[in-house]
């Protein structure tokens, strides 16, 4: 077919006729292959920025989101892109024809960019807080290990700090230690407290193992309590080596006036609590400094001084038994040794070993010191002795444990004939609390009464011998015992021997009417100088490198602390003692100038009228024990008296409060002394006769003995 006859065919098959020439440029009709330059680099670009962008469906944000790229249309621009570039690659072609269809396809491509920039703003969106994720991502891991490795620094910082801590430790202990050829002991300390222990006590011949300890080691003729002379103030003064006026605890029962509380011995509820012990007592000094501590009823051990933690703590028991206090010194002292095999670190090997015994001083209440029964518990005291240093000779442990033995105070007899009506003296109606005893501490309770109730007691009952009145502030000052508020303003002090008793507990004169045996029968609390209430203090051990039987110049209990630090390596707390280890001999208890025991006068003798004629001395000490005699016996004390009067001239003699005391030497007795003897021992046979056969008396006496003393 011609070209003419195609081109008629053409124009009259499309209707329309086609005029090359009336071509316009403004129409680039051309294959869709044929691409600019410019849009095959865009689509490059677009490919590659889709490329880098959609590695991932997401990234993860900062707190566990994640954000979509390009999730609305990302998967159909990629596809159409896709295709575009395989046809481009290809080179297959799709014609473009000046359609309806082509008309929309132009259109949509002119809204293109507007889409392709806001999917570049929300991609440099994501871009950006990809970024920022890796970057707190970075910092995290950052920080995560930074602390791990100061973690591990830190504990290998303190690892090797107990390490030294621990081989210190060992090379100290090693350094002291010394073996008794299965263990090795650090330096240590048995202290035994025998409540109510006279010092005469061990010239009594019942004694025979604390007199061979006395033969071995080093002791002074006695020791001096402090005053006033009871049990609790001086526990607590040889465990902290302060004055009761320093320590607080002034007396077994005294009131607090800044507290509003009263302090009472033998109720836990009212002595137990720590605000009550001042100072700072061994056990406490011990646990300080790294030295395990065992206190066996030891008063004021259960009180939690300090908040500090005891290792060992036994509570008050007054019904144990002695052998189970040996047995006990010795479970602790069989405790493995910190280089041991089986050690335990939650039970150590004490080094300090206080033990506190109240029998000698519970039968000297109940029977007096001087009694039968007293003779055996003194016994059995010694016993126990024994059986400690028993048990230190079979471990091994007499060169390597140091042995003190202590007492508080002595003991003196009472009498009816020697008590003093508390309502012959003041009106207890004025009182509002009443401290201490046999010794009263008196609180007006009207505080503008207190110098007149002193001014009336001074011109009624100062010249009675047997009593001694005062002030706070004028208190004598050996006593040490002013500078605290919990020692009463006024104080009446009977004379050792004497004891001053309210009507309610014990009627004088029907006690003497009646033959009554006043209860307890011995008692202390006196003039802490006297006699009669001298303790005793005995060593032996590696800490007292001195020869055998070696003898020290008396001194008061405020010095025991500082030994017992010292004997264990430890540093005292500030304390009232001056004298520290090594002790200072003056000499040995059998050399030449060794002077006599001395056994002081008890009963005492009465501070009565006595003869001007210095022939009569002797006869009125003979009537004034055999009136006392005859006054308990039969309650005539009154006859007696006045016996005595018509014999004996009205002179006064003079008193001291503390008597001069007796040789306990072999002498030769007169026969009136030894008449006197006699008569005391029957005396005590019948009152102990009767004591025993009468529950009630006998429930009375307990009862004023456990709650007064």
């Amino acid at each position: 077919m011609s070209s003419t006859s195609r081109e008629n065919t053409g124009q009259a098959a499309g209707g329309s006729h086609y005029d090359a020439g009336s071509d316009n440029d403004d129409y680039d009709i051309r294959p869709s292959t044929e691409l600019s330059d410019s849009d095959h680099d865009l689509l490059e670009s677009e490919d590659e920025r889709e490329r880098l962008l959609t590695q991932k469906a997401g990234i993860s944000g900062l707190f566990g989101k994640s954000v979509k790229i390009g999730g609305r249309d990302g998967g159909s621009k990629r596809a159409e892109m896709k295709e575009r570039k395989r046809a481009l690659d290809t080179g297959a072609s799709t014609p473009s024809y000046d359609t309806e269809e082509a008309v929309g396809e132009s259109a949509s491509s002119l809204l293109r960019p507007r889409r392709s920039s806001e999917s570049d703003e929300q991609r440099l969106l994501a871009t950006r807080v990809q970024k920022k994720t890796k970057r707190s991502k970075r910092w995290r891991r950052a920080c995560i290990y930074m602390s791990i490795v100061c973690f591990f620094l830190v504990l290998l910082a303190i690892i090797y700090r107990l390490s030294n801590s621990s081989n210190s430790q060992v090379a100290a202990f090693t350094a002291t230690a010394i073996s008794n050829g299965t263990s090795l002991f650090a330096p240590t300390t048995i202290l035994i407290s025998l409540d109510g222990f006279r010092a005469d006590f061990l010239y009594r011949n019942l004694t025979p193992t604390l007199n061979q300890f006395v033969a071995e080691g080093i002791s002074p003729k006695y020791m001096l309590p402090s005053f006033p002379s009871v049990t609790f103030p001086n526990h607590y003064t040889m465990a902290t080596g302060l004055y009761p006026e320093a320590h607080g605890i002034v007396s077994n029962t005294f009131w607090d006036p800044v507290l509003q509380k009263e302090f009472y011995y033998t109720d836990p509820k009212r002595s137990l609590q720590p605000f009550w012990w001042g100072g700072e007592p061994l056990w406490v000094t011990a646990e300080k400094q790294n030295v395990r501590a065992a206190v066996h009823m030891w008063p004021g051990s259960e009180a939690h001084i300090d908040d500090q933690q005891i290792a060992y703590v036994d509570k008050y028991n007054g019904s144990e038994i002695l052998d189970r206090k040996v047995d006990r010194i010795m479970d602790l002292l069989d405790v493995p040794g910190p280089m041991d095999i089986g050690v335990k670190a939650d039970v150590p090997r004490p080094q300090l070993i206080a033990a506190y015994v109240p029998n000698v001083d519970g039968d000297g209440h109940r029977y007096g010191p001087n009694s039968t029964q007293i003779r055996e518990t003194i016994s059995h005291a010694d016993a126990m002795i024994g059986g400690i240093l028993k048990g230190l000779q079979e471990r091994t442990l007499t060169n390597i444990v140091n042995v003190v033995v202590v007492s508080d105070h002595g003991m003196a007899t009472t009498d009816v004939s020697r008590m003093i009506q508390l309502e012959d003296l003041v009106d207890p109606a004025e009182l509002s609390h009443i401290d201490g005893w046999p010794l009263y501490g008196l609180r007006p309770k009207d505080p503008e009464n207190l110098h007149p109730m002193y001014e009336q007691l001074k011109r009624k009952h100062g010249e009675n011998p047997n009593i001694e009145i005062y002030l706070r502030e004028n208190m004598p000052e050996r006593y040490h015992f002013s500078n605290n508020d919990r020692i009463a303003p006024l104080w009446i002090i009977p004379k050792a021997g004497w004891a001053i008793v309210t009507k309610s507990e014990f009627d004088v004169e029907e006690g003497k009417k009646k033959g009554e045996v006043y209860h307890p029968r011995g008692l202390h609390g006196y003039d802490h100088e006297h006699p009669l209430m001298r303790a005793i203090f005995v060593a032996r051990g590696p800490a007292f490198p001195h020869k055998a039987g070696s003898r020290m110049e008396p001194f008061q209990n405020i010095e025991l602390y500082n030994i017992i630090c010292d004997s264990l390596g430890m540093t005292p707390a500030p304390n009232n003692g001056t004298l520290r280890l090594p002790l200072k001999p003056v000499g040995l208890h059998n050399d030449e100038q060794d002077a006599a025991n001395e056994t002081p006068n008890d009963p005492v003798v009465s501070h009565t009228l006595t003869s001007v004629l210095p022939s009569a001395t002797p006869m009125s000490a003979v009537i004034s024990s055999l009136s006392s005699l005859a006054a308990s016996a039969s309650g005539f004390a009154d006859a007696t008296a006045s016996l005595e009067s018509s014999i004996l001239a009205p002179t006064a003699t003079s008193t001291t409060s503390a008597p001069p005391a007796q040789s306990s030497k072999p002498a030769h007795k007169h026969w009136w002394d030894w008449l006197t003897d006699e008569a005391d021992r029957i005396e005590e046979w019948v009152d102990d006769f009767v004591h025993k056969h009468n529950p009630l008396d006998d429930g009375k006496g307990k009862e004023a003995s456990e709650q007064r003393v």
